[in-house]
């Protein structure tokens, strides 16, 4: 990789490590123990919640030590091996945008897990009984980051 797309990557991640931190801030102070607020017809939600599970509240009914091995740990651990992966194998264009996209996301989401055991969520889509889960700007660049590395690593198939 070079220097340039080094920075590139490391930009993005405190961008979106960033954006993401104030707009959770954001909504535990202006949106916790309030209700729902709509906008755009009930197009556009913004609601606080926590998580305690995955992506759409999976595993939040898991036992609080198994939990912490999955969302701590393993998490944790899957995001170093793909940055390891990453590096190792030179990524970039797309496929270095989206790894760094998922990665931030994936540590941003982590850095509340490690701090208060739940992932603060606050916004969802939807247009009426047809609604997103309730979500956050990692879980955007995350879904963001994974689109981008399947793009990125189809045309990476296609040069070798």
């Amino acid at each position: 990789m070079r220097k340039a797309e080094l920075a590139f990557a490391f930009m993005l991640v405190l961008l979106t490590v960033g954006c993401d931190r104030v707009t959770k801030h954001l909504a535990s102070v202006h949106l916790a123990d309030q209700p729902a607020r709509s906008y755009l017809a009930d197009t556009i939600r913004l609601e606080y919640a926590e998580n305690t599970g995955a992506f759409l509240s999976l595993g939040s009914g898991l036992s609080e030590p198994i939990r912490f091995g999955l969302f701590r740990l393993g998490v944790g651990l899957a995001l170093l091996a793909i940055v390891i992966v990453a590096l190792k194998r030179k990524w970039h264009g797309l496929l270095l945008a989206g790894v760094t996209l998922l990665f931030a996301g994936g540590i941003s989401n982590l850095i509340d897990r490690l701090n208060h055991g739940t992932v603060v969520d606050f916004a969802s889509v939807g247009i009426g009984t047809l609604r997103t889960g309730i979500f956050n700007v990692a879980d955007v660049a995350i879904l963001a980051g994974g689109l981008l590395m399947v793009v990125g690593s189809s045309s990476l198939k296609e040069r070798t």
